[in-house]
C-alpha cells in the first residue's frame, strides 16, 4: 500500500510502472505505422534488464504486454504519445521556451522532439528516477534537443520553489505536462499540482494532462483487494489512487484557461486504432480516461 512519504526507483512502486510504459512504447515503435516513435525507450528496458529486455524482444510470452490486455495498453501508450507529442510542436509553434514535465520518469521527448533553439526543459522526478534515466541516455551517447534541467524533487514537496531555483521564469510562458501521474495522486494532492501550475504559469503558458474519471467505488474495492492478497507490492491496484479533484478542463477554465477535454476512445477512433471490446480487460480502463490540453489567456 502506499504511504504519505513512499518513495522508489525504477524498478520499484510507482517507479516501474514507467518501465511497463516505456515497453509498451517501444513495442508501438516496432510496428510497421506506429503513431509515435521513441528510440528512447527500448534503451531504457535493456538498461533495466531482466523481463524488461523479454518484454520488448517478445521471448516472454506470458509477459502482461504479449496478452490481450497488453496489446490495448501498447495502442493506448501509441496514441497518448501522439496527442502530447502534437500538443508539444503547438507550443514550440507558438513561441513557448519553458517546458515542465511533472513526473518526468522515462519522458525522453527532451532528447527525441525538435524543440527550437532557447528551449528550456525541465524534468522534475524523484532522484533515483532522474538518476536512472540520465545514466541510461549517457551510456547509450544521447545528447539532449533542448537544454535539459533536472529537477530532483518529490511532488508532495514544494516543487515550484525547487522549480524557481533551477532557473524557472514564472514571467515568461511554459508548458506544463502531467501524463500518467493524477491516478498516482490522492485529490487532494491533484489540487495542489493544478494550483501550482497555476500559480507559476504566465498568460500565454499551456497545460496538458492526462486524467482519469473514477471507477465505481465497489468495483475498485475488488480490484484493490485483488491486489493486496496477490501479495505484489507493484501491483497497479495497490499504487493508485480512485479519487479526482475536478476534470481538468472544468478546473482550469474556473481559472482563466480556455481547455479542452478528449476522450481516449474517441482518439483512439482518431488515429485508426481498435477501441478495447467491452468485455475485456482493457475496457474500463480506456473508458475512464481523457486527455486534456489548456491555455492560459
Amino acid at each position: 500500500m502506499r504511504t504519505d512519504n513512499d518513495q522508489w526507483d525504477i524498478t520499484t512502486s510507482v517507479g516501474q510502472t514507467a518501465l511497463f510504459v516505456a515497453a509498451s512504447r517501444a513495442l508501438e515503435a516496432r510496428k510497421p505505422q506506429p503513431l509515435a516513435v521513441d528510440h528512447y525507450a527500448e534503451v531504457f528496458c535493456r538498461a533495466a534488464g531482466g523481463h524488461w529486455v523479454d518484454a520488448v524482444e517478445g521471448t516472454d510470452p506470458d509477459h502482461p504486454l504479449r496478452s490481450e490486455f497488453g496489446a490495448d495498453f501498447v495502442n493506448f501508450q501509441g496514441a497518448r504519445t501522439k496527442f502530447f507529442d502534437e500538443y508539444f510542436r503547438r507550443v514550440a509553434d507558438a513561441g513557448v521556451r519553458q517546458v515542465v514535465l511533472l513526473a518526468a520518469g522515462l519522458d525522453s521527448r527532451a532528447y527525441r522532439l525538435p524543440w527550437a533553439d532557447g528551449t528550456v526543459v525541465y524534468e522534475l522526478d524523484l532522484p533515483k528516477v532522474l538518476e536512472f534515466k540520465r545514466e541510461a541516455l549517457q551510456r547509450h551517447g544521447a545528447v539532449p534537443t533542448a537544454q535539459r534541467r533536472e529537477v530532483a524533487v518529490d511532488l508532495r514537496e514544494d516543487w515550484p520553489a525547487a522549480l524557481r531555483a533551477n532557473g524557472f521564469d514564472a514571467s515568461r510562458p511554459s508548458a506544463w505536462i502531467a501524463e500518467g501521474l493524477l491516478i498516482y495522486l490522492p485529490a487532494e494532492a491533484q489540487e495542489q499540482l493544478f494550483s501550482g501550475i497555476d500559480s507559476m504559469a504566465a498568460p500565454g503558458s499551456f497545460v496538458a494532462i492526462e486524467e482519469s474519471a473514477p471507477m465505481p467505488a465497489d468495483a475498485f474495492a475488488a480490484k484493490r483487494a485483488e491486489a493486496l492478497a496477490s501479495g505484489d507490492p507493484n501491483s497497479f491496484f495497490a499504487l493508485v489512487f480512485n479519487e479526482q479533484c475536478a476534470p481538468g478542463e472544468q478546473w482550469f477554465a474556473a481559472r482563466g484557461w480556455t481547455a479542452s477535454t478528449t476522450p481516449l476512445t474517441e482518439y483512439l477512433r482518431q488515429v485508426g486504432r481498435p477501441v478495447p471490446a467491452p468485455d475485456s480487460e482493457a475496457a474500463q480502463m480506456t473508458a475512464t480516461i481523457s486527455l486534456v490540453w489548456g491555455r492560459k489567456e
